[in-house]
């Protein structure tokens, strides 16, 4: 018997209940192993019931960090328009490993990563009423480095929209 979650009132599912729902959550969209463990913690289970349930949802292929690391990196950047610093960080917050983070960066072609930053710095400067050069390229800088863009790879593109 599943019990409806009220505001207030912690769920307490038994490890069977727990197992099925979790496979749900996990099927509906790629999770981290983070996420899982918090959401089975929330339905009141203790740390070996999480062990045990997390270890089998691994091997039947429910739960899998490197699948995560690759949609999560791959749909952040073509949704959200971030750059590999911010996708990376992000990763690393939800404790994936760094194979896993380094598998997931790849999932971002070079030839769009620089079209998409080419377009992020196009955009921006349409918006920048800035007239002083200087501050406006700083602005526009800040903006798509704020976004998780290579300093470097920014102000070569800003550089290079010069010549």
């Amino acid at each position: 018997m599943l019990e409806e979650k009220q505001p207030g009132k912690k769920i307490h599912l038994s490890p069977k209940e727990a197992l099925v729902k979790i496979q749900h959550y996990c099927a509906y969209q790629e999770r981290s192993h983070k996420e899982v463990k918090n959401k089975l913690f929330e339905y009141g289970l203790y740390a070996s019931e999480v062990d045990e349930i997390l270890a089998q949802v691994i091997t039947d292929g429910f739960l899998n960090e490197e699948r995560f690391a690759k949609a999560f990196a791959g749909g952040k950047f073509r949704i959200k328009k971030w750059g590999r610093l911010k996708i990376k960080q992000e990763l690393e917050m939800l404790g994936l490993t760094s194979r896993c983070v380094a598998s997931g960066l790849k999932e971002i072609d070079a030839s769009d990563y620089r079209r998409t930053l080419k377009e992020l710095i196009r955009k921006k400067a349409s918006q920048v009423t800035e007239k002083n050069e200087f501050k406006r390229k700083n602005l526009i800088a800040r903006f798509v480095i704020g976004k998780g863009y290579e300093s470097e790879l920014v102000w070569s593109m800003l550089k290079s929209e010069d010549e």
